[in-house]
């Protein structure tokens, strides 16, 4: 299958930053590192379900203020603007009143943007289980790649935040062509080196390695990658038996991975409550941002496995 995809999820040209207030500083200092190294435009969205509580002067009744709580919350957003703008960026600062989860998606659709960036829990025992209701919905049904801050992400600005090493997980699934071809691009366009890794859990081994050796398997992964880019990149496969979640990050760490690439197919709404998820499980724990496709960006790319819409699923309000 030859994955179709629109060139700005690779090399965006308007990003948006899902802020809480106050912002995750890591997750920020990323996502306006990514606007300078792309000359993109960054949006600084909030969206906020707290309002505003007045008086009338004359007759003392309380109302909704709805403008003064716009004011507050974009005032909150100002310090951060100006730092993008020093920086030489364009930046749009957009607050809205409603749940994060839909107004930030209903954004995404309405405007052209090329990826979400976005932090997570705070570290922690409990931070660690919970990657955010907010986040779960956003990465299971965005129209575009979100690129995710997680808890143990170490802060990337001692290396200027530079992408030299970007680890992409597969399965056997149909869907893995499109993860590999937007993993590919994303390494040529930051000239890193690309890593493919496909875990084999115990209990497929004998289903996954009947009539095929690890090395045709390894071979296979390769040969996802498009054409056009193999000769611009440095690519390899590993096959590993194990948990996916363990083997994932352990690898991350050993090739010293700058970026993970990850489908989001599997982030289902009973996983996210569970958090038994790989996704989720590597969010809670990756050393290094990690970019997930969702279902829809998946089918839009031409995958049938990941065509099915989650925005009906249902998430628990709340925080990244």
């Amino acid at each position: 299958m030859a994955a179709t995809m629109k060139p700005g999820w690779s090399k965006p040209s308007t990003i948006l930053f899902a802020s809480e207030i106050p912002a995750n500083e890591k997750a920020f200092a990323f996502a306006l590192a990514q606007a300078m190294e792309f000359h993109a435009d960054l949006i600084l969205f909030h969206a906020y379900d707290t309002l505003v509580v007045a008086a009338s002067e004359q007759s003392g009744i309380r109302y909704y203020d709805y403008a003064a709580a716009a004011r507050t919350e974009k005032r909150q957003l100002e310090p951060l603007a100006r730092r993008v703008r020093e920086a030489g960026i364009r930046c749009e600062v957009v607050v809205r009143p409603g749940l994060a989860a839909d107004q930030v998606l209903a954004f995404a659709r309405d405007r052209a943007i090329d990826r979400i960036v976005m932090g997570t829990h705070s570290p922690g025992p409990i931070g660690k289980l919970l990657v955010g209701s907010v986040a779960e919905a956003v990465l299971r049904n965005a129209n575009v790649p979100v690129f995710i801050i997680g808890p143990d992400v170490v802060d990337g600005s001692y290396r200027n935040y530079a992408t030299r090493s970007v680890l992409a997980a597969l399965s056997l699934h149909e869907s893995s062509a499109v993860i590999a071809a937007f993993a590919a691009e994303v390494a040529a366009q930051h000239n890193a080196r690309l890593i493919l890794q496909h875990v084999i859990r115990p209990q497929e081994r004998a289903e996954v390695l009947a009539g095929r050796s690890i090395d045709q398997i390894e071979g296979d992964m390769l040969a996802t990658i498009p054409s056009k880019l193999t000769g611009r990149i440095t690519a390899q496969a590993i096959v590993v038996p194990g948990d996916p979640t363990e083997e994932l990050i352990y690898q991350a760490r050993a090739q010293q991975a700058d970026l993970i690439v990850l489908g989001a197919q599997g982030a289902s709404a009973f996983a996210a409550v569970t958090r038994q998820g790989v996704v989720y499980r590597v969010l809670a724990h990756a050393q290094c941002p990690v970019i997930t496709l969702s279902p829809v960006v998946l089918a839009a790319c031409g995958s049938k496995a990941g065509a099915a819409d989650n925005s009906s699923e249902p998430y628990m309000a709340g925080v990244f």
